[in-house]
């Protein structure tokens, strides 16, 4: 089409509104259909001189200048279904649309016009759910099922919801290059990649959890653009800036000049997914890579759009802060930005220590000891502005302020297990007590907890980091991910570096796909996740929101949470070390209530589980704790004092 450019005009059936007037936009940018017909274009392009809009089977079309730098056009005989492109000057290379809903060839394709509003949504009386009932599940559609598409994902979610799990977190599916890779180099932030399906099952995705009681979120990026399909620059050099640093690559321009449009590109987003895709929130990606010194951060402005766009819905947006600021959680009245938790990454790395005993890279400022845990649940935050030595500077900010629910907990996350070199999972790291008992504690903590996909029923299938790039990139990709690994001395040695799995092979993408006939095989944990989800959501203590209670170390590798209730109260006892006879307990918190004595209410030990059995809870009137246990106490009258 490079000759037809050279006769561009506004073409029939072209002008900058429909004739009835104003055009009708949901979005600021992209290709939208009008309420009386045909297709209303608008892109921001201020670096261009003249815009043309190329429609396959019509003729390509000139673009009017607007106030700003934009450029808009409305085509009468556009039509969902059909593929566009923009060309930049008379560029000999048309561009696909910044904001384009749908890529169907990759992020170097053409974009497709995209009707938003043909699918038929049956969630009109779904609102929600409250943060204080989440329990999050992350997972990979790629790699979910075998099919790696959301209609397969989407047959899964029974499963989830029988399991206890209320929110589906979505890692990111913003269109990237190649056949597989986990999002996070995504280009085009408005076109759910191709390589899942199109963007109406994504919807019917979303339709089905909530049908099922699920919400779901969805991890975006907003800190960078992948390497390869970018072409924001070519549209406007504003998009970035080289103000700040970043790790991986541009920082987005969100305080600079043109800042404005930028802004409102990532808002727009941001509402976007929400709006068109029913969406309940989202996992800000690495927010501390997000810089703005403005007045009115973006954080906070996405947060009011996320607000906006879900009217009467309830949503949830988690951010990653590897800094631990806790500014990010408060309300603005009280000068933050209005996000409803972040992930603490403090819980984890304790529990790695504790579980595996590596204490290397930045697991070496975490001791795994007792008292960590018993913070963790009663602070949030573990560092809220202490010496970081793995840093060499203070990590994290104070958050005594914040509610026990503004603090994700996991044992499993797509980083960390991929960071252990070979993706294994934490079950086949330790043994199995210590890990019935750790994963105990992380599903009955006050925080909210995070499952990832597998990690219910202790899946065998590792997850390590996969992206398809063209030759040269995949070589720097591997490059770079094996000097990441390299600051864990165990995996620095030149036999480990061999043996780490190639990001660009497609077998390590394979292998990284669930096998969900383990849910069969894995009966026991599969029962122990139910079990204390169950516990978690149904107990009369336990189950409620927000909780009362406070907590204490034991022993060596001991500890205990308080669960105070109306008349009744909760022990949630945890031992990662052997056998432990409380003789002395001069701990108030173990005491039972008057005229009253503890009994069994779960056990980790459960042969359900796997476990070899639970001795009786007394001897001679003192309380024995089993090794490698996690037991969940309740009042009984002092005539069951030997019950065990």
């Amino acid at each position: 089409m490079c000759a037809d450019i050279l006769d561009l005009s506004a073409g029939a059936g072209a002008s900058a509104r429909p004739p009835e007037g104003k055009p009708v936009r949901r979005l600021p940018v992209g290709a939208e259909l009008q309420p009386d017909g045909g297709v209303h274009f608008r892109v921001w392009a201020p670096r261009c001189r003249e815009m043309a809009v190329e429609i396959e089977g019509l003729e390509p079309v000139l673009l009017e200048p607007e106030p700003r730098g934009y450029f808009s056009a409305w085509l009468r005989d556009a039509e969902p279904g059909m593929q566009y492109r923009f060309r930049l000057d008379r560029d000999e290379q048309p561009l696909p649309d910044p904001a384009s809903r749908f890529q169907p060839e990759g992020p170097h394709g053409s974009s497709e016009i995209v009707d938003p509003t043909k699918f038929t949504w049956t969630d009109s009386e779904w609102r929600g759910r409250r943060r204080e009932e989440l329990v999050l599940y992350e997972l990979h559609i790629g790699t979910f099922t075998p099919e790696g598409s959301w209609e397969a994902a989407a047959r899964e979610l029974s499963a989830l919801a029988e399991l206890g799990i209320t929110c589906v977190e979505v890692m990111p599916v913003a269109e990237f290059p190649g056949r597989f890779g986990w999002g996070y180099d995504g280009v085009d932030l408005f076109a759910p990649t191709r390589l899942y399906g199109r963007p109406d099952d994504f919807r019917r995705f979303v339709d089905r959890a909530h049908g099922l009681g699920l919400a779901v979120i969805l991890d975006v990026v907003y800190n960078h653009l992948g390497p390869d399909g970018n072409y924001l620059k070519r549209f406007s050099d504003s998009y970035f800036t080289e103000r700040y640093k970043n790790e991986w690559g541009e920082a987005i321009n969100f305080d600079g000049p043109d800042a404005g449009p930028v802004r409102e590109f990532f808002i727009t987003n941001a509402g976007y997914w929400i709006e068109e895709f029913h969406l309940d929130g989202l996992r800000l990606d690495a927010t501390q890579q997000i810089f703005d010194s403005s007045d009115d951060h973006i954080l906070a402005a996405i947060m009011r759009r996320v607000r906006e766009a879900a009217g009467d819905r309830l949503t949830f947006v988690v951010g990653e802060n590897e800094p631990q600021h806790a500014r990010l959680m408060r309300p603005p009245e009280r000068g933050g930005y209005g996000l409803d938790a972040l992930v603490n990454d403090d819980f984890h790395h304790s529990a790695i220590v504790a579980l595996t005993g590596r204490d290397e890279a930045y697991y070496t400022d975490y001791c795994g000891g007792p008292q960590e845990f018993v913070s963790a649940a009663r602070h949030g935050f573990l560092y809220q502005g202490q010496y970081y030595c793995w840093q060499q500077k203070r990590r994290g900010t104070p958050a005594f302020d914040l509610p026990a629910e503004s603090f994700v907990v996991f044992l499993e996350n797509h980083d960390q297990i991929a960071n252990s070199g070979a993706g294994r999972r934490l079950h086949q790291l330790t043994s199995p007590g210590r890990y019935r008992a750790m994963a105990a504690y992380t599903l009955l903590m006050p925080g909210l907890p995070m499952l990832f996909q597998g990690q219910e029923f202790g899946s065998t299938k590792p997850f390590v980091y996969f992206a398809d790039h063209r030759p040269e990139l995949a070589d720097a990709v591997r490059q770079g991910r094996a000097e990441f690994l390299r600051q864990f001395p165990s995996l620095a040695s030149p036999e480990m570096q061999e043996r780490l799995a190639d990001p660009a092979d497609p077998d390590s993408f394979r292998r990284s796909v669930l096998d969900l006939s383990e849910r069969e095989s894995h009966t026991e944990i599969l029962a122990l996740h139910r079990d204390l989800l169950a516990l978690r959501r149904d107990d009369p203590v336990l189950g409620k929101r927000p909780v009362r209670m406070d907590g204490a170390v034991i022993g060596e590798r001991a500890w205990i949470l308080r669960y105070f209730g109306a008349g009744e109260d909760r022990l949630l006892i945890v031992n990662l070390g052997q056998d432990l006879t409380l003789e002395p307990g001069p701990e108030p918190l173990l005491a039972p209530s008057e005229d009253q004595a503890w009994r069994i209410l779960w056990s980790s030990e459960a042969p359900d589980y796997g476990g070899g059995g639970t001795p009786a809870l007394y001897r001679d009137a003192i309380l024995h704790i089993p090794g490698e246990a996690a037991l969940v106490l309740a009042p009984a009258a002092v005539a069951e004092e030997g019950d065990g």
